[in-house]
């Protein structure tokens, strides 16, 4: 399997990344094989389209599998084992995000919270739980957020991430209604604020009706 230019440029990009997002230089260009290839493929193909080993593309494919961002597929007349990309770009990202929640918030999450549930021994670690406490509500939130994402439909999505800075916006003018409809309309006064301005009213127009009787 010979890669076109275009092909082995982004293979060999893939690869250096990969060491910035916490995976290995194999693993990152051997899934990038797999994104770009357009078919299944098997270890044999991908030791010899990348020039590894067949021991290091084992070991790669299942990493990629601890994942969960490759398939093993079977082909009909073809023993060997096949193995691809999820077809669904949203689908892939879905598929890191919950993986890496699941790898590495939840367990920050969970030694947060039993720092949280010690009795604090002196005012310094008292202080310190607060700080983890605030710490630990961001996360949370964070996560909850991310989980709300999760259950959307692709289109949501698409169309939630195409608000841009036009969900600022809308942040802005939700905050600002409450400040325009307070100077459209005066603050209701209490009921007995009410009667003393309406017996106060009574008696000047009692007062301005008798200097007008002659």
């Amino acid at each position: 399997m010979e890669l076109s230019p275009l092909a082995d440029a982004f293979i060999r990009h893939f690869g250096e990344m990969g060491s910035r997002w916490g995976i290995n230089r194999t693993v990152g260009q051997i899934y990038a094989l797999l994104y770009v290839s357009g078919r299944p493929l098997p270890a044999d193909e991908i030791a010899e389209a990348l020039g590894f080993s067949r021991s290091n593309v084992s070991m790669g494919l299942k990493e990629l599998q601890s994942w969960r961002l490759v398939r093993l597929q079977h082909l009909p007349g073809d023993r060997r084992e096949h193995f691809s990309t999820p077809e669904d770009i949203w689908q892939i990202v879905r598929i890191l995000a919950e993986e890496r929640r699941r790898r590495e918030i939840d367990p920050t999450l969970s030694v947060l919270r039993d720092l949280l549930l010690m009795k604090p021994g002196n005012e310094d670690e008292r202080a310190i739980q607060g700080r983890l406490q605030e710490m630990h509500d961001l996360i949370e939130l964070l996560t909850r957020w991310s989980e709300d994402v999760q259950r959307l439909e692709t289109q949501q999505l698409t169309q939630l991430l195409r608000l841009g800075g036009g969900i600022i916006r809308l942040l802005d003018l939700k905050n600002s209604l409450p400040l325009l409809g307070s100077k459209r309309r005066p603050p209701r006064r209490a009921p007995a604020a009410r009667e003393a301005d309406e017996e106060d009213l009574a008696e000047d127009f009692s007062e301005d009706r008798s200097e007008a009787e002659p």
